[in-house]
């Protein structure tokens, strides 16, 4: 009890020196919550569909996406990818290039400047994951599955930042 007593004073102390109750500077709030990762669990099946078309995130967000391929044909038949685009990129055209590069996984390297991130080319049961930082500069950003005929079947989507 004495010890307690003792070091009363140093507790007090230090509680009228840290402000009790007081709230974080709302500068670090907003930068802790800017930083946050935004996580979106993207799917893709046999019927060349994508479960989300549309992903909304903040600019300069960090984001992952996480891709799995849900299907169960075989990979020569029916591979999937996740390819996002700089702003302004038409989809189809980089589709309609990426049909003659196989082997890049579908993935032109005539184009590699209008891609900002992108999965690995998956079969049927596999997922990959990747993680970028969003652009800084709000917009729709066009973003497609580059395996012959999918983005014509409807597998693309747009990345919408805020």
């Amino acid at each position: 009890m004495k010890k307690f007593l003792s070091l009363l004073p140093v507790l007090v102390g230090g509680l009228l020196l840290t402000g009790c109750g007081q709230k974080e500077p709302a500068a670090t709030t907003a930068a802790t919550t800017a930083s946050a990762v935004a996580t979106f669990e993207v799917t893709a099946n046999d019927a060349m569909k994508f479960n989300l078309t549309r992903i909304e995130v903040k600019a300069g967000q960090d984001v992952k996406i996480i891709l799995s391929n849900i299907g169960s044909m075989p990979k020569a038949a029916m591979a999937h990818n996740w390819v996002l685009l700089k702003k302004g990129s038409d989809g189809k055209a980089y589709a309609d290039a990426a049909v003659t590069a196989q082997a890049t996984e579908y993935l032109p390297a005539a184009l590699a400047d209008q891609v900002i991130a992108h999965t690995k080319l998956l079969g049927a049961k596999q997922s990959d994951e990747i993680t970028f930082k969003a652009p800084t500069e709000p917009g729709e950003y066009p973003y497609v599955c580059s395996f012959p005929a999918h983005y014509l079947s409807g597998m693309h989507g747009v990345l919408v930042v805020k």
